[in-house]
């Protein structure tokens, strides 16, 4: 049986997950690769893309809502248990995709990564059938104009690390946007996607919270986030050409598609992009546009 490889898309809601799908969707295919986008969202409305699987045909969130008398987010959460128990469904639907490349799109309700054990059961039944997935976490650049939910989103993504045994790649979306808000900006850029030295987040979060209660308890999740040292964000404006290669080039190194992946025709250009045609000087000039 032939491996599958694919990208499992989270995030909270509007951290752009569906238009991540698309585009990153249609840049694989322009590299030639066969793509296959899964959704596995029953409160997905709108979508940009036309789903090879849509976990609606097999429940729907709004029915679940009138029958058990569920509100929205438990409803997700049954829905969610509920393809854990049917995974067999999935398996049979993602099988059908053989020599495609999957991008699954996720539910935005984080509580699902971080301590609920549905979607990490999924991920390792789907794991078991040898479909090779790298979870891919976004979060808003918007969250570092304040640093509260700028450490909000480090504890997250900790945690959902811990949660789900995958290979991670966390991605900072929406870089286009910080130029609207970059006025709000303690730090450059590199400080918030590669997680620099958090004291100094700690002296910016103490100035904003004068309780001494909130002083220990920034102290501790500091801590937390730092003794772990597992979080690093890749930038990524959707519209940039080379920060989605640069996403790309991650993610296939994290979930082994440039080991074992089936390239199409263009080996050369592909392999390429593979093993990371993007130097940093590039990246670093990309990066600068935005600031």
């Amino acid at each position: 049986m032939s491996t599958i490889f694919g990208q499992l898309v989270i995030g909270p809601p509007g951290s752009g997950k569906t238009t991540y799908c698309t585009e990153m969707g249609k840049f694989l295919e322009s590299l030639g690769r066969k793509v296959a986008i899964i959704n596995i969202d029953p409160a997905n409305e709108n979508m940009g893309y036309k789903p090879a699987v849509d976990v609606s045909e097999l429940v729907k969130h709004e029915e679940v809502m009138k029958t058990l008398k569920l509100g929205p987010n438990g409803a997700l959460v049954y829905c969610i248990e509920f393809l854990e128990k049917n995974i067999e469904w999935l398996i049979r639907k993602v099988l059908n995709f053989k020599n495609h490349y999957v991008l699954i799109d996720c539910p935005g309700q984080v509580e699902l990564y971080t301590h609920h054990e549905s979607m990490n059961k999924i991920t390792e039944k789907l794991s078991t059938n040898l479909v090779r997935l790298c979870c891919v976490n976004l979060m808003d650049s918007h969250h570092c104009s304040d640093p509260g939910k700028y450490l909000s989103s480090l504890m997250v993504c900790t945690i959902t690390m811990l949660q789900l045994g995958l290979p991670h790649v966390n991605v900072m979306t929406k870089l286009d946007d910080m130029k609207r808000f970059k006025d709000k900006l303690d730090f450059n850029i590199d400080f918030y996607t590669d997680v620099l030295n958090l004291d100094y987040l700690l002296e910016r979060l103490n100035e904003d919270n004068v309780v001494p209660q909130y002083v220990k308890l920034n102290e501790a999740l500091i801590s937390l986030v730092q003794d772990y040292s597992l979080v690093t964000f890749v930038p990524l404006d959707i519209s940039n050409k080379t920060l989605l290669l640069n996403v790309k080039n991650a993610v296939d190194k994290a979930n082994g598609y440039i080991f074992g992946g089936n390239e199409p025709q263009d080996v050369q250009s592909l392999l390429a992009c593979a093993v990371g045609a993007v130097s940093e000087t590039e990246r670093t000039a990309s990066l600068e546009t935005y600031m």
